[in-house]
């Protein structure tokens, strides 16, 4: 009985969920901002996250969020805040996919069925430019300008991967193991990120 009491006590403690920092910096050993981090072989899968309805709206003529990380068979909705017509498009593998010229918002979101990266783009602004990174877990984060993420998981061995819009090939994912029960995890990125360019617009034009 007590054995029994006790392999239960230690089931519990195994799948509470266990908050850790995970912090990126890249060769030069400086912080990596706006780099999506997730964890695979998750114990427990937060029901909420694989259920929502995400959103990438357009807003200023960008896409807004410009990076936004998905569970995978997630559905992702693509309104239109900007007064003028958009027309969105993917031809990446892992979704291909085009949303003609429209406002406000398409009637339906489109599911993301296959993990990978997709890129996005506007036949109209050719300046456009978004990422949906689809994921295979419900652990996810996009490191801040410190290069810093929380992640929550139950005690364990786990895949992290990182991913960052500035690798010179976008299809490319960094993976490394790591334990999910130190307070703080640190982990240098091996790939060069280019510098991440912004096209100003005017908000004044009807294009």
């Amino acid at each position: 009985m007590i054995k029994k009491l006790l392999c239960i006590l230690l089931l519990s403690v195994s799948a509470q969920a266990f908050a850790t920092q995970i912090i990126l910096k890249n060769t030069d050993n400086q912080p990596v901002a706006n780099a999506v981090v997730w964890l695979s072989g998750a114990q427990t899968v937060p029901k909420a996250q694989m259920s929502k309805t995400y959103a990438m709206s357009q807003k200023d003529r960008e896409f807004t969020p410009r990076i936004l990380v998905v569970p995978k068979n997630a559905k992702v909705e693509f309104p239109n805040a900007d007064s003028i017509m958009h027309h969105v498009y993917s031809f990446s593998k892992a979704k291909t996919f085009e949303l003609k010229l429209y406002k406000e918002q398409p009637k339906a979101p489109i599911i993301f069925d296959q993990t990978g990266v997709v890129e996005l783009g506007c036949n109209i602004h050719d300046w456009m430019l978004g990422y949906i990174v689809v994921v295979d877990s419900a652990v996810f984060a996009i490191t801040d300008e410190n290069g810093r993420v929380n992640l929550s998981a139950p005690h364990g061995q786990y895949t992290m991967s990182v991913w960052h819009s500035g690798f010179s090939d976008i299809s490319q994912v960094e993976t490394h193991t790591v334990n999910v029960s130190e307070a703080s995890i640190n982990y240098n990125v091996k790939q060069p990120i280019a510098e991440q360019i912004d096209f100003a617009t005017d908000e004044f034009d009807d294009y």
